[in-house]
């Protein structure tokens, strides 16, 4: 099963977008009085992160989280993702503030957009070099999540 994100997440990013156009668009001008060799310089290297950050936008549509035979994969887009064995999914936090989503042990997959959903581990799984007790995302559908996520822990 597959549940999307991208109405959640892609708005805030398509704003940060149109503000680093502008933003960028103000700063070569500058650059341009100064050096027009430098302006050149920056906007190929603001052009190629503007690419980037749309095709990872364009991203979260083709990268849902999936609800698997046992095993949770939670996506960002093709920026990261964490496979959780369905086993070490404890369930879903009834609350959570601030500063449990900003924690080190915490996958925040919603980026700048705050979760309506945190998924609690029993056990910690590894993500490079830190490990994840939480799963954070903001899903299109929550509560068709959730029921779906419990009915799979009934089943295991």
């Amino acid at each position: 099963m597959s549940f999307s994100y991208h109405r959640g997440v892609a708005p805030m990013l398509w704003v940060l977008f149109a503000l680093a156009t502008v933003e960028a668009a103000v700063a070569h001008l500058l650059v341009a009085l100064w050096s027009p060799g430098a302006a050149l310089l920056l906007s190929l290297l603001s052009l190629s992160a503007m690419v980037w950050l749309v095709l990872f936008i364009r991203s979260l549509s083709r990268c849902p989280v999936l609800l698997g035979e046992g095993v949770l994969s939670w996506r960002c887009g093709r920026l990261r993702r964490v496979d959780v064995p369905l086993a070490q999914v404890a369930g879903i936090r009834d609350a959570w503030d601030g500063a449990l989503v900003k924690a080190r042990d915490t996958f925040n997959g919603a980026l700048i957009a705050y979760p309506n959903m945190v998924v609690e581990l029993r056990a910690p799984v590894r993500l490079g070099r830190r490990e994840i007790r939480r799963l954070a995302h903001r899903l299109d559908a929550p509560e068709d999540f959730a029921a779906a996520l419990a009915e799979r822990l009934r089943g295991a």
